[in-house]
């Protein structure tokens, strides 16, 4: 029997996961990320939480597909990391360390992209091979699929959706340092910096003023029939309807994923988002379904565990 090993490396932990080469999971576990000193101890943990793994199903390196490796960061083709702000790397060549550390082959992509296949194979996106991911939360991540594989660029920074320029007016900047991204407007920090403004706008009546302001009581807030809420939600399904009918062209996918945390607010989503994308999207591209993601935590072992066995 063979096997391979799924890992996401998070700012605050690190999960992991020992699949069998069918893509069956046979367990899932975490440890720290110890971000100190530049991130030096993160891949030795790895390898050192591997090999303990190994030793306790009685496994040998021959028996191992690989490890697939999933990091917060663009990353070449040849597994280097140019810089991780939550990790504290500053040039990692992270396939080639990895390797050296167990002396197993190592596959590298970014969590992102990485997520977007493990909810192609197992998720939201089951069954099929044309996908386009966006995750809603602090920030608007992404991973695009095309062909059951990653579209990652020259640069590891493919499907980095939320920097697409969505309003040319915007004079607020982004985190990026560029102004009017969709991460500004669909994420749940973009979805309190618009509920903030319009509730400054005037006096009109919301159960949004009697509480504190996230993304999730802006949806719930929805789901009450409150008006300027709903006004809200208008605002942020046209920036990303907009957006992801733009995307299609571009990738021509068959289903569109949403994940995050705001898609915990459930299809209700979907009522804002499909009514503005179906208004722009080119006609060849007016089928595509949309789906939420199903994963959940679990999308990054899983798609890194599948960068092994693809």
């Amino acid at each position: 029997m063979n096997y391979c090993f799924g890992v996401d490396i998070g700012g605050t932990t690190v999960k992991m996961g020992l699949f069998q080469f069918d893509g069956a999971l046979i367990e899932k576990w975490e440890i720290k990320t110890r971000t100190e000193n530049e991130g030096a101890a993160i891949l030795p943990d790895v390898a050192e939480a591997i090999r303990k793994k190994l030793a306790e199903y009685e496994l040998e390196k021959e028996n191992i597909l690989g490890i697939g490796v999933g990091v917060p960061a663009p990353v070449s083709e040849n597994g280097v990391v140019n810089g991780s702000a939550n990790l504290g790397w500053k040039y990692k060549e992270v396939k080639h360390e990895l390797e050296d550390l167990t002396g197993i082959v190592v596959k590298v992509g970014n969590d992102a992209n990485v997520a977007a296949l493990g909810e192609m194979w197992k998720g939201g996106g089951l069954g099929n091979k044309n996908m386009i991911m966006v995750t809603l939360g602090t920030g608007v991540g992404g991973g695009v699929i095309v062909g059951g594989h990653i579209l990652s660029g020259s640069n590891g920074a493919g499907g980095e959706i939320g920097h697409i320029c969505v309003n040319y007016e915007e004079t607020e900047s982004c985190g990026c340092g560029s102004f009017g991204c969709l991460e500004q407007y669909a994420s749940a920090t973009g979805i309190v910096r618009l509920t903030k403004k319009r509730l400054a706008k005037d006096d009109k009546a919301s159960i949004l003023r009697n509480s504190e302001v996230s993304a999730k009581t802006v949806f719930d807030a929805v789901k009450e029939g409150d008006e300027l809420a709903i006004e809200i939600a208008e605002e942020f399904g046209r920036y990303l309807g907009y957006a992801l009918a733009n995307l299609c062209v571009i990738t021509d996918p068959s289903v569109i994923v949403i994940g995050g945390g705001v898609s915990k607010a459930g299809d209700v989503l979907f009522t804002y988002i499909k009514k503005y994308f179906e208004q722009r999207v080119f006609f060849a591209n007016k089928d595509v379904k949309f789906a939420l993601a199903q994963l959940g935590n679990d999308a990054g072992i899983c798609g890194s565990a599948k960068l092994i066995l693809d």
